[in-house]
């Protein structure tokens, strides 16, 4: 039996797994999204928690001041209060739990691992009829 006759079913199998690998890096994203936040690399000084602590409590004065400012324009410019839509109007806020991505690279990874054993075994058989 020749080397390259031999080298052939590992060359792919590897490609067989590079590929499936391709079709798994995006499932990998459905896991690697975690809500809790990582610590930083610094650690802020009790000073720069203070200044933080005071630059949020200004931003949300100033955002409820504008928001108070766009009620009461609202309410001069006249007319009924209707929602404009989405969660105002009672839709409930969707999820994104990457569910989809997961089940579409999991299906693709097996289809791509059935085609390649079926061309093994079919070149298997022509080698071996001759």
């Amino acid at each position: 039996m020749s080397r390259r006759l031999t080298l052939r079913p590992l060359r792919i199998a590897v490609l067989t797994g590079v590929a499936a690998g391709a079709l798994l890096v995006p499932a990998t994203a459905a896991f690697a999204t975690d809500p809790t936040p990582t610590p930083g690399a610094t650690d802020s000084t009790p000073a720069d928690k203070e200044a933080l602590a005071k630059k949020k409590a200004e931003d949300a004065r100033t955002l409820k001041e504008d928001e108070a400012r766009k009620a009461a324009e609202a309410q001069k410019a006249g007319g009924k209060d209707y929602p404009r839509g989405g969660v105002a109007a009672g839709e409930a806020p969707a999820q994104d739990d990457n569910t989809g991505t997961l089940i579409g690279s999991a299906t693709g990874a097996l289809l791509l691992a059935g085609a390649g054993t079926y061309v093994l075994r079919r070149r298997t058989t022509a080698r071996r009829e001759g």
